[in-house]
C-alpha cells in the first residue's frame, strides 16, 4: 500500500508543479532510488527531464536538497522556474553580496527552502561547511556531473571537492549525479571521483527525436546565415563561433542587417555578458552569437535553432551545444556549417590550449592525444554522407538504424557523381607535388595548384610549373576540397599526423591512375535554407499561437521573468492545437500544472475565447 501511495504522490507532484501527466523514460526509476536512499548516475539527453529526477525527491524528502551546479546563469534560471510553480528554492554563488548570502543561510536554517543550488567552490568554505553541519541535508544532486572527469570535455577541478565535502557531513545523504553526455570512461570516473556507492546507473539514450540535424558546406557562411535567419525572425536561436574574433564579426554583421543579435564570449566585461545573456533569455535579442563560453546548462527552453558557424573540437561538445535547442520538446534545428579550415583552427586550439596545472606531463600528453582523436571523429561528422543521427549515437555507444528519416542526410537530396577523371587529376597532382617536395604540401596548397590559383605563394613554390597546375580550372575550390576529402575517406589519399599535416598518395592511388578503378562521390545537393514546418506547427492555429505568445510576453514583462518560464513554446503549440475552453481542458495541455493553471489559466482561456470570437 505504501508503494502505491508513493506512486500516487509522485504523479500528483509531477502534474501539480511541472504540468506533466506521466514520467518520461528513466525518471521514475531514478526518483525511486533517491527517495529510497540509493545513489544514482543518470545519463539523460538535454530536454529529457534530468532536473525532475532530483526535484521530485526534494519535495518528497523531509530536509533540504542541495544541488551542485557549475554556472550562475543556470542556478538563477532553475530557481526562477521553481518559484513560478510554487517551490521554495534559493541559490548560493558569487552573484550574492555577503549580507544576501547570510540571509539565505538564515532562512535555510529556519526551513524556508526545499532546494538550494550551490556553486562547487562554495562547498569548501568555512561558513558553508558550518551551515551544512547544522541542517538536515536529505539529498545531494550533482548537475553536469561529467565536469568531475578530466577525460570529459568540461573538466572543472572544483568538482573534485564534492566527495570530500560529503565526508564532513554528520550523515551522508544519497547522491544523484546527472549529465547529458558521458562516454563509458567518463561514467566510470564520475562513480569513482564522486564516491558513489553501488549506484543505480541509468542511461536513457542520447537520441533527441525532436532535433533535426544537418550539415551544410556553403560557399559563403555569412550569406547562408543571412538566408537562414531571414525566414526565422520570430524564432530564438544560438550561433556558435570558435573564436572571439568570429563572434564579434558575425554579430556585427547580423546587427547591420537588422537582426536582433547580441554576443557572448569570455573577453567581455562581466556586466556586459550578464546584460547580453538577459537580453537573450528575455527575447529582447533573438539571436545569441557566442563562443562555447556561453555554455553548459543554459536553461532557455524556447531555442528553436543552434547553428555552429565553426566546427567544435569534439562530438561531446557539439552534441551538448546543439542540445540547447528544443529543450521544451518542440521541434528544433541543429546545423553545422562545415569548412575544412575549421579543422585546422580546432587543431591549433587543442595544441595551444592552457594546460590544467593539476595534471602531470604524461596526463597532459594523453589528454592532447585523445583530444586530437576526438577531433578526427568530429571532422568525420562534417563529411559523412550517412545518417547524422546514427553517427552521433554510435559515437556514444548506442545502436541506431541506418536511416533515421529526420536529419539532413536522410531527408536531403543526395547526389552520386562519378569523379574518376577529377580523381585522376588530383592523384596525379599530389604525386607530382610529392616528387617536387620531399615532405609534400598541405591540402590547401594542393587545391590552389589544381585550380590554377595566381596567388604569389604558388609562384614562390614553383607550383605553376607542374603539368597539373590548373588541371581542375573551372571548379570551385570548395568542390575540389570535397573531392579530396572523398579520396581520403576511400583510402586513395592520406594526411600525415604531423603538426603541419601534408597530403600523400597511398598504394591504392595506382588503382585509379593505372588500373581503371572508378571513384564515386556521394554528397548532399546544395540548396538555400528554408523554414521547416513541423507537425506541431501544422496542428496549431498560427494566428492563435501568435496571440498566446503575445499574452505570454506581456505576463513575462510584468513579472520580470523570461517568457518560457510562464509557458514554453511546446506548451503554447499544444494549447493552440487543443484550444481548451475550461480549466479542466487547460490542465490536459502538456506543460500546464495546477499551479500555473491557477496563476495564468483565466487569462489564457480568455485569450482563446477572444480569438474564437474574432476569428468567426
Amino acid at each position: 500500500m505504501k508503494d502505491k501511495v508513493s506512486a500516487i504522490q509522485k504523479e500528483e507532484l509531477l502534474k501539480q508543479y511541472f504540468g506533466h501527466s506521466a514520467f518520461r523514460p528513466g525518471q521514475e526509476a531514478l526518483i525511486d532510488a533517491l527517495t529510497g536512499g540509493r545513489d544514482v548516475l543518470g545519463v539523460m539527453p538535454t530536454g529529457a527531464g534530468k532536473s525532475v529526477c532530483y526535484q521530485i525527491p526534494a519535495l518528497l524528502l523531509p530536509g533540504i536538497t542541495l544541488v551542485v551546479s557549475p554556472l550562475i546563469s543556470l542556478m538563477k534560471d532553475q530557481v526562477a522556474s521553481l518559484k513560478q510553480v510554487g517551490v521554495a528554492a534559493a541559490y548560493i554563488n558569487s552573484s550574492l553580496s555577503y549580507p544576501q548570502y547570510l540571509e539565505v543561510l538564515r532562512r535555510a536554517r529556519r526551513g524556508a527552502y526545499k532546494i538550494i543550488y550551490v556553486a562547487p567552490e562554495r562547498l569548501s568554505t568555512e561558513g558553508f561547511l558550518a551551515f551544512a553541519q547544522e541542517v538536515e541535508l536529505s539529498l545531494l544532486a550533482v548537475d553536469e556531473a561529467h565536469c568531475v572527469s578530466q577525460w570529459g570535455q568540461d573538466f572543472r577541478p572544483s568538482y573534485l571537492k564534492i566527495a570530500e565535502f560529503c565526508k564532513t557531513l554528520p550523515k551522508r545523504p544519497p547522491i544523484g549525479a546527472f549529465t547529458a553526455t558521458a562516454t563509458d570512461e567518463v561514467k566510470r570516473d564520475i562513480i569513482k571521483l564522486l564516491d558513489l556507492r553501488e549506484p543505480l546507473e541509468l542511461t536513457t539514450g542520447f537520441d533527441r527525436p525532436n532535433l533535426f540535424f544537418s550539415v551544410e558546406t556553403p560557399k559563403s557562411k555569412a550569406v547562408w546565415l543571412h538566408s537562414f535567419l531571414a525566414v526565422r525572425r520570430e524564432q530564438s536561436g544560438i550561433v556558435y563561433c570558435a573564436t572571439r574574433k568570429n563572434v564579434e564579426k558575425v554579430c556585427e554583421d547580423l546587427q547591420e542587417r537588422g537582426f536582433e543579435a547580441t554576443r557572448y564570449h569570455a573577453g567581455l566585461e562581466d556586466a556586459e555578458r550578464r546584460a547580453n545573456q538577459e537580453d537573450f533569455l528575455y527575447d529582447r535579442a533573438r539571436v545569441m552569437v557566442a563562443t562555447n563560453a556561453f555554455g553548459m546548462g543554459i536553461d532557455k527552453s524556447n531555442v528553436s535553432f543552434v547553428v555552429h558557424y565553426n566546427m567544435p573540437k569534439n562530438i561531446e561538445s557539439y552534441y551538448q551545444e546543439a542540445g540547447r535547442a528544443g529543450r521544451d520538446g518542440a521541434k528544433a534545428e541543429c546545423v553545422l556549417l562545415y569548412a575544412p579550415s575549421d579543422v585546422h583552427t580546432a587543431k591549433y586550439m587543442i595544441e595551444h590550449s592552457e594546460d590544467n596545472e593539476e595534471l602531470s606531463e604524461e596526463e597532459r600528453k594523453l589528454i592532447r592525444k585523445r583530444d586530437l582523436e576526438r577531433l578526427i571523429r568530429m571532422a568525420g561528422y562534417g563529411k559523412t554522407p550517412d545518417c547524422l543521427r546514427r553517427y552521433i549515437l554510435r559515437y556514444f555507444g548506442e545502436q541506431a538504424p541506418v536511416h533515421c528519416g529526420n536529419c539532413g542526410n536522410c531527408c536531403g537530396e543526395m547526389e552520386r557523381v562519378d569523379i574518376t577523371t577529377e580523381a585522376q587529376k588530383i592523384l596525379s597532382g599530389v604525386t607530382r607535388v610529392e616528387r617536387k617536395y620531399f615532405h609534400s604540401l598541405g591540402i590547401t596548397m594542393v587545391v590552389h595548384m589544381l585550380v590554377g590559383s595566381k596567388e604569389q605563394r604558388i609562384y614562390d613554390l614553383g607550383l605553376d610549373t607542374l603539368p597539373t597546375y590548373g588541371a581542375l580550372h573551372g571548379l570551385e575550390r570548395s568542390t575540389v576540397r570535397r573531392y579530396i576529402d572523398c579520396l581520403i575517406e576511400q583510402g586513395f589519399l592520406r594526411q600525415t599526423e604531423e603538426e603541419h599535416p601534408v597530403l600523400c598518395t597511398t598504394e591504392r592511388a595506382k588503382d585509379v591512375l593505372f588500373h581503371g578503378e572508378t571513384v564515386v562521390y556521394v554528397g548532399k545537393k546544395q540548396k538555400k535554407p528554408e523554414k521547416k514546418e513541423t507537425p506541431a506547427d501544422l496542428a496549431a492555429d498560427r494566428g492563435l499561437y501568435a496571440a498566446l505568445s503575445a499574452l505570454r510576453a506581456t505576463l513575462a514583462r510584468q513579472e520580470s521573468v523570461p517568457a518560457y518560464v510562464v509557458f514554453t513554446n511546446a506548451t503554447l503549440l499544444d494549447m493552440a492545437a487543443k484550444q481548451p475552453r475550461t480549466t479542466d481542458e487547460l490542465l490536459a495541455v502538456n506543460g500546464v500544472g495546477s499551479r500555473k493553471a491557477e496563476r495564468y489559466g483565466a487569462q489564457f482561456l480568455r485569450c482563446i475565447q477572444s480569438w474564437r470570437e474574432t476569428d468567426r
